[in-house]
């Protein structure tokens, strides 16, 4: 099978870094290899049941979980809801799919420990053996709800608070960290580097991400123990690294420049980015696909900025009983929100008003939507408005249609990319997406079945898969995606159990 051109393929040392982090990290136990090879022959239960699951398509339906000895965390929580959602499942497949996904980011990704007194949970990705701020977040999210009885599952996430805590205070610019100071594939890059940081990309939702983590922890289990003075001064350069980013007085202290044959990959302007005009929007270089933006004010980014600050306002207040800075919090955030209706509603053709991807202030502004969350089709997901907003549904609209350049339709489904990985190429976390935002039962349905009939004979999602043919995808272990599939089925388990249980 040829490979698709994805992030692994740009240059040798990363690929080599995959090769070496990821498939060694797996072993034999679920899907070892490198990236984009399609779909791995190894089965870990013996005895495998071949099941017709359509035309020209078998697949056993045995656990591709580790064995439970290999696994790195277990939950009795998860466990029983893996029993109990998978019981209501008619379609075998779906189920076998949810068993395999939903546990994926405990089993194979994290490193539970304790650091200075405190747990600590290092999360790596998948086959990138580094933490995001932003995948760990969505990766342990759909575990949430289970931590008031679960208790040492509250412990692991604490354990993600306190390490996300750390990374912010060691650069509160990067968006990958290393689990001890070390060696990058990136240690070259044209920017502050430091031996904890993977990779130093400045995205807005990098800072945005802990936030949402750390509201919804402390409101599912009224816990307020990790948010001591280290939180604390992480949370105060949140706040100063935004209004740096805003960038009213100067172009602030990051700049971030790669020697590579890949475009997105770098940053235009000898690392600041294309000019923007001072206008209260905050300045994010790259995206969350990690990919430089274009204008540089990311209107999806903002959008969830608005959405953090305020959180974060409320805990300051209910937590710290800091009024002074919950009020600067909110003021940034009314600011950044004003400046967006001011600045990033514009007259579509053909949908009329809706949201730009990315403005510089200047009146330039980019139609499109990409997978990776923060988007705009993820605008009611992340808090940002309702899902029947009418500005949010021509945005919508759009979004998911042919004159959005990223959506992608062929004969194996349709649905939003990127430029990430090129043309062509379908992400399941945006089809994933357009279900969790939708009201719309056939379109959810729809959505079920893609996913379903798109894992490429694997038994998890991927980071992208070929409008044609989804035996052509990249990234065989990307935990991000299993773990929203996996919060998508929990939601229609409890809100359209019908979905799941009519065959």
């Amino acid at each position: 099978m040829t490979d698709i051109p994805g992030k692994d393929h740009r240059d040798p040392s990363r690929r080599d870094f995959l090769k070496k982090g990821g498939a060694a990290a797996l072993g034999a136990s679920i899907l070892g290899g490198e990236r984009s090879k399609g779909p791995s022959t190894q089965n870990p239960s013996p005895g495998p049941r071949a099941i017709q699951v359509g035309p020209g398509r078998s697949q056993d339906f045995d656990s591709r979980r580790p064995p439970v000895g290999e696994r790195k965390f277990r939950s009795q929580g998860v466990e029983e809801t893996i029993r109990r959602v998978s019981q209501d499942i008619a379609d075998p497949e779906l189920a076998w799919l949810f068993g395999n996904c939903f546990p994926n980011t405990l089993d194979t990704t994290v490193d539970f420990g304790t650091l200075d007194g405190k747990p600590d949970t290092f999360v790596i990705t998948g086959d990138i053996e580094a933490m995001w701020l932003r995948d760990s977040t969505a990766q342990v999210w759909p575990y949430l709800p289970l931590t008031p009885q679960d208790l040492e599952l509250r412990q692991l996430i604490r354990g993600v608070i306190h390490r996300q805590t750390r990374c912010i205070l060691i650069d509160p610019y990067a968006n990958a960290f290393n689990k001890e100071a070390g060696e990058s594939p990136w240690a070259d890059d044209l920017t502050q580097m430091k031996p904890e940081l993977h990779e130093r990309k400045w995205e807005i939702d990098s800072l945005c991400y802990p936030i949402r983590l750390a509201y919804a922890y402390w409101k599912t289990t009224g816990d307020e123990l990790p948010f001591d003075s280290e939180w604390r001064e992480a949370m105060g350069l949140i706040l100063r690294t935004f209004r740096e980013q805003q960038r009213k007085e100067d172009q602030g202290p990051y700049k971030f420049q790669r020697v590579t044959g890949w475009q997105t990959d770098t940053v235009a302007g000898a690392g600041w980015g294309n000019p923007i005009r001072p206008v209260g929007l905050i300045v994010s270089i790259f995206r969350p696909s990690d990919d430089a933006t274009t204008f540089p004010f990311l209107v999806p980014s903002n959008q969830f900025a608005v959405v953090s600050l305020l959180q974060l306002a409320e805990m300051v207040r209910g937590i710290l009983g800091g009024v002074a800075f919950a009020r600067e919090l909110e003021t940034l955030a009314n600011e950044v929100r004003e400046a967006l209706f001011a600045h990033a509603v514009v007259t579509h053709p053909a949908y009329g008003e809706v949201w730009a991807y990315e403005v510089d202030g200047f009146g330039n502004r980019h139609y499109m939507d990409d997978a990776n969350i923060p988007s705009l089709l993820s605008l009611p997901y992340l808090g940002a408005c309702a899902a029947d907003d009418p500005l949010y549904q021509r945005t919508r609209a759009f979004a998911l249609g042919p004159d959005n350049p990223y959506y992608f339709q062929g004969e194996a489904g349709d649905g939003i990319g990127g430029p990430h990985v090129g043309l062509e190429m379908i992400w399941p976390l945006g089809i994933t997406m357009r279900a969790l935002t939708s009201n719309d039962d056939a379109e959810i349905a729809r959505c079920l079945q893609m996913l379903k009939e798109t894992h490429g004979g694997t038994g998890f999602m991927h980071e992208s898969f070929h409008q044609d043919d989804p035996t052509r995808f990249t990234r065989e272990w990307f935990a991000w995606a299993n773990t929203l599939f996996g919060e998508l089925i929990l939601k229609v388990h409890q809100e359209r159990p019908q979905l799941l249980t009519a065959r």
